[in-house]
């Protein structure tokens, strides 16, 4: 899809964030568009998932403000209108005894209310989640059953369940083999080019992101580069996110 830039749907100004005396960003000012798929890096502990987290209200700025869809974050309501996907692994138990479809259930319960019972409209919502990232077919499996890759697609379909504006991941391919990313990467492009899907995506593989997104934004504790992937190569921004050593990596790599 094309990028709307008239339309912002993450507004993040002069935001910084501290836990206790410890600064995490200071300083952060981005906005994302309707669209867009921003890829965020940055190395071990730069702030990239507290960034995250401030997006999506599971923390508040020390300083600055955040507007959702043009309503600041404290007044924000529309939660439904975000999806979120963390790290496969953390906080998964995989014995939880559920299947696959009603995992993807959960997802309609954010918009409706806990303890409203699904109708006809939310079952074909769930199938159609299910067959946008191709795992229909597996819908009465346990979801612990699954492989990493599939699982991730099952965290997906949740989120879509929810019909969202945009969706966040939090490094969602550690511990996924190759192939497997491969895949991913490709869903989640078909996601944000056929169904208008804003993405918001934290990893730590620089290259796949410079490859795969519309926007890169380099954090370590400010922000040092939001714009277009591959200008972030050209610059001397890696070096300033990483030292040198990883820029010799990233260049003698490409060839």
């Amino acid at each position: 899809m094309s990028v709307d830039h008239t339309k912002n749907i993450i507004e993040v100004k002069d935001v910084s964030f501290s836990y206790g005396n410890t600064t995490v960003l200071k300083n952060i000012t981005l906005t994302i568009h309707q669209g867009d798929y921003l890829g965020i890096i940055g190395p071990n502990g730069s702030g990239k998932s507290t960034l995250l987290k401030l997006m999506v209200g599971l923390l508040k700025p020390t300083q600055g403000e955040i507007k959702l869809f043009g309503q600041n974050l404290n007044n924000f309501k529309d939660w439904h209108k975000l999806g979120y996907v963390s790290q496969k692994a953390v906080g998964f138990d995989q014995l939880f005894p559920a299947t696959v479809q009603e995992v993807v259930e959960m997802g309609r319960y954010g918009s409706k209310g806990l303890f409203k019972n699904l109708n006809k409209k939310d079952y074909e919502i769930v199938e159609k989640s299910l067959n946008q990232v191709e795992m229909w077919n597996y819908r009465d499996r346990l979801i612990g059953d699954l492989s990493g890759g599939q699982q991730q697609r099952v965290f997906i379909a949740r989120a879509l369940a929810a019909e969202p504006e945009v969706i966040f991941l939090d490094e969602p391919t550690v511990g996924v083999d190759a192939k497997t990313q491969e895949q991913f990467y490709t869903l989640l492009k078909k996601l944000n080019r056929e169904l208008n899907l804003t993405l918001v995506m934290i990893s730590h593989d620089l290259e796949v992101m410079t490859k795969e997104t519309t926007e890169l934004a380099c954090v370590n504790q400010s922000l040092i580069y939001h714009d277009n992937p591959a200008n972030c190569i050209k610059g001397n921004y890696i070096e300033k996110l990483y030292g040198d050593d990883k820029l010799i990596n990233i260049t003698s790599h490409k060839h």
